[in-house]
């Protein structure tokens, strides 16, 4: 343990640098003559950020649908790894496994690129939708698409956390419950779900962070900014805008530290 005190503590204090410098240069700006970075203290590109109307479109776009996704997630997860964890036997429990971790295994990219070619206007889903005489689904390039994209690509991190709660509730308690007369419904809402609670909300934390600061699948599937695109654009692009990108950057740190508190205090941490 103390042989990785050393390479931790690097690795924390480059972490915290960079945060720190982030926030810090947030509040320089860019000179519009010259597009040197002035390091003046100002409140200039927050103000430019509250007071455009489509740097808020884009920060409510990404914010929703990163609940959506979680949400979702967290719906399909659920049941998913409650069978495994309590009633699939232990062959079928290591065939879903395999299964859930497959997708794992290849390029982020790869599986983008497979929904992107499923959704298109002349995929997969709309030749299955005209085999059965039913209209085009109409989702490809639309918040709908970004939506059932991540669900996909981050369901894996939903289910492995809330199977991991879910086992860990002994058997004694669900069977007290129904020696009580509590039917399943009541079972599951007054004893399972509290417990496995924090397996949820753990998996949360990966399912809403990582939807927070994607930037690919918005721009392969959806043609729509995230605000991981306004900062990549603002870095590498055209604008060469570094200030107004740390600014806008700072905003999904602070709601996944806000996050993060709250499921410290559900006892997230203890379930991951």
């Amino acid at each position: 343990m103390l042989l990785l005190l050393p390479p931790l503590g690097w690795f924390a204090f480059i972490y915290l640098a960079a945060l720190v410098v982030l926030f810090v240069s947030a509040f320089w700006q860019v000179n519009p003559f010259t597009t040197e970075i002035e390091r003046v203290w100002n409140l200039g590109n927050f103000r430019t950020i509250f007071e455009s109307s489509a740097y808020r479109t884009v920060a409510l776009r990404t914010i929703g649908i990163a609940a959506a996704v979680t949400i979702t997630d967290a719906v399909l997860a659920f049941p998913f790894a409650y069978f495994m964890a309590r009633l699939a036997r232990p062959r079928t429990r290591a065939v879903l496994f395999v299964l859930i971790l497959l997708p794992l295994w290849s390029s982020y990219l790869v599986r983008v690129y497979a929904w992107r070619l499923i959704l298109s206007n002349d995929g997969v889903l709309n030749w299955a939708l005209h085999g059965l005489g039913l209209p085009s689904a109409g989702v490809a390039y639309t918040n709908w698409a970004i939506w059932i994209v991540f669900s996909y690509i981050w369901l894996p991190f939903m289910v492995l956390p809330v199977y991991a709660a879910v086992e860990r509730i002994p058997d004694s308690y669900v069977e007290a419950s129904r020696d009580l007369g509590a039917r399943g419904w009541t079972t599951f809402r007054r004893v399972i779900l509290p417990i496995a609670w924090p397996g949820v909300v753990a998996g949360s934390i990966f399912t809403f962070s990582l939807t927070l600061g994607d930037y690919i699948t918005p721009l392969l599937v959806g043609n729509v900014d995230f605000i991981g695109n306004i900062v990549y654009r603002n870095v590498l692009g055209l604008t060469n805008d570094l200030p107004l990108a740390a600014a806008y950057a700072t905003f999904p740190l602070l709601i996944m530290a806000a996050y993060l508190v709250l499921a410290k205090r559900s006892g997230a941490f203890e379930a991951l």
